[in-house]
């Protein structure tokens, strides 16, 4: 029988049993493979795809949804992915077209690459800020922490929603409530009793994620970094507003250096809900 054309290919939403197959063609593409965040995406968001008849994945990428169900205020675009051996021949603009489409009236946002960003600017988005990508074994130093923390317990989850709606600019108790599960660690900093900032860590290949963090302050900040590193042996990996230079800065000083940056881009709003302030790295990219 004749392989039907790429463009006659049905796009289908996927699911958790996806899941080797977005790994696989993230490997295909030069990227680790990621199965722990994949999972996650695929189970808190909706994931999109194309099938290869000759086997896996021609095309995928997911959505992640906050706000109400029936009307999203948000929805975060990523892991938008093209099999190399059908790169270059519109299928990712086809897949975003369809996704776009699907999403109707809701806004929506993304962090591109500079590979990227072409694509998305002819879909209609546009670039509303800057993320940095830091990786690297963190070293205190002299350094000590002018902010408390600790672990966070299940006492501590009404606070942390309450805390990330008002920053977020979204309700994300769908994610929230998952990342004990998701998370090595969750640690909130405290002041008087009342949590002035959570950040978790997730393990990502030989590093560990450092996102959602959402402080009060730089130095609140500082501190909830300074804690997830004491508590493992892994390299830290994050993604910041490049807003906060002095967070940034700080972090160079200690051992993490820069990697890439990506351009946050959205469409139908001009800017992100929330308060940017607080707000200094995504739990991911993927996700917003």
């Amino acid at each position: 029988m004749p392989t039907p054309s790429l463009a006659a290919l049905p796009i289908r939403r996927l699911s958790p049993r996806d899941l080797t197959a977005c790994a696989d063609l993230s490997e295909d593409r030069g990227w680790p493979r990621e199965e722990h965040k994949w999972s996650f995406l695929l189970t808190a968001g909706k994931g999109y795809g194309i099938d290869d008849p000759a086997g896996g994945l021609v095309s995928a990428c997911v959505i992640t949804e906050y706000g109400p169900r029936e009307r999203p205020d948000l929805a975060a675009i990523g892991m938008v992915l093209v099999a190399e051996r059908h790169a270059r021949q519109g299928i990712g603009r086809r897949l975003m077209q369809h996704v776009i489409s699907a999403m109707g009236t809701t806004p929506l946002t993304l962090h591109a690459t500079p590979f990227g960003r072409p694509l998305y600017e002819e879909l209609g988005f546009k670039a509303t800020g800057r993320a940095e990508m830091l990786q690297g074994t963190f070293v205190p130093g002299t350094w000590k922490p002018s902010v408390a923390t600790r672990a966070a317990t299940a006492e501590d989850l009404s606070a942390i929603l309450r805390l990330d709606e008002e920053v977020f600019g979204a309700d994300r108790t769908h994610i929230i409530t998952r990342l004990p599960a998701f998370l090595d660690q969750l640690r909130v900093a405290e002041e008087n009793g009342r949590i002035t900032g959570y950040a978790g860590a997730w393990p990502n290949m030989a590093t560990q994620v450092v996102g959602p963090l959402i402080a009060r302050d730089t130095e609140t900040a500082k501190a909830l970094i300074g804690s997830l590193a004491a508590h493992t042996d892994r390299p830290l990996r994050t993604d910041v507003d490049v807003r906060h230079e002095e967070l940034l800065t700080w972090a160079k000083e200690h051992g993490l250096a820069s990697v890439t940056f990506n351009s946050v881009m959205t469409s139908g709003l001009t800017e992100l809900p929330g308060d940017w302030t607080r707000r200094f790295a995504p739990l991911t990219v993927a996700a917003g």
